[in-house]
């Protein structure tokens, strides 16, 4: 029942409909919205394309009928835990800061801190909880919530959260400062100054001011990362690509949030991954902030 029930969502959502809207050049146009959504990030619709499935062998393959066109290829370029690595920088924390300065691999590195073994040690459950908690804990997850993701008992969930927070001293201290300001703000800021408001963190409706609270946590760290840092990426690289010469050769085509895909030339790519790569990782040193962080932002 649940492999037709895949099925019938890919044949009605994709299948039947994307080819019958693509258009006399053979291409597929699709609408993307600067201020689509609250993050601040691009929003595509007709068709959405940021929505594509990928957690299926099947839903991948929908990804197959989209092709460049002739003598060119499609070229992705996604940051590498770029919220992770917005969540260390706007936090401080030291020993985050110093895994990602040792490019080391980032939910290996927590382990290693949270369990106490060395990193060579860390296996792949040990990995998946230090993952669960990573993205968890940026998203304003509670125990319950981390219990429910983890599996396990409560006590080993509050266990888990309380090391996590003794070891990443610098993230809680960040997390409850970003917290207490939007309480007494109404509003959060990203690293670039943009602003968030958040009317309900002071409603006397506890869902409502749980919620609010919850979003405020993550909304420095999202709209930083997917919002301010990939539109100023988008514009670097245009910028790039015109001084060398390849704007005509290399066209962006698509943003899915992190990611960035270019239909290049074939006899350009090598050129232009150099190029676009390049702009992306050094978006904050280039911006108005001139930003020095230790922490390197890898596009691959």
């Amino acid at each position: 029942i649940l492999s037709y029930r895949e099925l019938q969502k890919l044949l009605s959502t994709y299948i039947d409909v994307i080819p019958n809207m693509v258009t006399e050049d053979g291409r597929l146009h699709a609408r993307f919205l600067q201020n689509g959504t609250t993050t601040g990030r691009f929003s595509s619709q007709d068709p959405n394309l940021q929505n594509l499935p990928i957690k299926s062998e099947l839903g991948r393959r929908i990804r197959d009928g989209f092709i460049a066109s002739s003598g060119s290829k499609l070229v992705a370029f996604d940051y590498s835990q770029i919220e992770l690595r917005i969540a260390a920088i706007l936090s401080g924390d030291g020993k985050m800061t110093q895994i990602f300065k040792e490019r080391k691999d980032i939910h290996n590195g927590v382990a290693s801190f949270v369990f106490g073994v060395p990193i060579d040690k860390i296996d792949q459950e040990m990995r998946r909880k230090a993952k669960v908690i990573n993205f968890g804990i940026i998203y304003g997850m509670g125990v319950s919530a981390l219990k429910k993701n983890l599996g396990g008992t409560r006590e080993e969930a509050q266990k888990f959260y309380d090391n996590y927070f003794n070891q990443f001293s610098g993230v809680r201290i960040y997390l409850e400062k970003v917290k207490e300001l939007a309480a007494e703000n109404t509003y959060t800021l990203t690293l670039f100054g943009r602003k968030r408001s958040f009317p309900n963190i002071r409603s006397r409706i506890p869902f409502l001011k749980n919620m609010a609270e919850r979003t405020a946590i993550n909304a420095p760290i999202q709209g930083t990362a997917t919002a301010d840092i990939i539109k100023l990426a988008i514009r670097y690289a245009e910028e790039d690509l015109k001084k060398a010469k390849l704007l005509e050769k290399v066209h962006l085509v698509l943003q899915i949030h992190d990611e960035l895909v270019y239909e290049v030339k074939e006899e350009n790519v090598e050129q232009a991954v150099k190029i676009i790569e390049k702009s992306m990782e050094t978006v904050l040193e280039r911006s108005f902030l001139h930003y020095k962080t230790e922490v390197p932002l890898l596009v691959h």
